[in-house]
């Protein structure tokens, strides 16, 4: 398997119910930002986010933000919804999230790192020892390192859906 393929892969986050955490086990989802919960470097998550964060505080979750992005990014999006966070995380290098959880008390294999990109966010939480899920981006970006990285990223997840799909999963 490739360290770039997702555990599991859901359209959006907000798609994703509890019981799925927890019928595995997970308590701790380390969650990226931009195109995860909102769209790139906007400071006003997705509609649908606030409830679904909701929800799985309710359903007993500790919800951490996870972003590469700088503390005066993350911080005051993170404070809006009530989320722990660590800035400057340095995806896909997995000790930050080594470090929190080791601080947090909390085992790998209770944490789940969500995120919509291969080469940060999953192979991250797959070399942290995590759960990884995918979620697609809540809009592409057009600039800069993603006009190279987006279509090298679906190349990757072609091969993927295919494994799965002759697997019949």
């Amino acid at each position: 398997m490739s360290v770039f393929y997702p555990d599991y892969t859901f359209s959006r986050i907000f798609m994703i119910p509890s019981s799925f955490f927890q019928e595995r086990g997970i308590s701790t989802l380390l969650i990226d930002v931009d195109n995860t919960l909102t769209t790139d470097n906007n400071p006003v998550p997705h509609g649908e986010v606030l409830a679904w964060l909701d929800a799985q505080r309710a359903a007993g979750l500790r919800l951490l933000a996870l972003s590469n992005n700088r503390r005066e990014r993350v911080a005051p999006f993170a404070a809006r919804l009530g989320l722990e966070y660590i800035a400057g995380a340095a995806k896909p290098l997995p000790a930050k999230v080594n470090r929190a959880l080791k601080k947090m008390g909390i085992l790998k294999g209770e944490a789940a790192v969500i995120g919509d990109q291969l080469f940060t966010d999953i192979l991250c939480g797959r070399l942290a020892g995590c759960t990884t899920i995918l979620v697609e981006p809540m809009e592409l970006e057009g600039y800069g390192f993603f006009k190279l990285k987006r279509p090298l990223e679906e190349r990757i997840l072609r091969r993927y859906r295919a494994r799965r799909k002759g697997r019949g999963l």
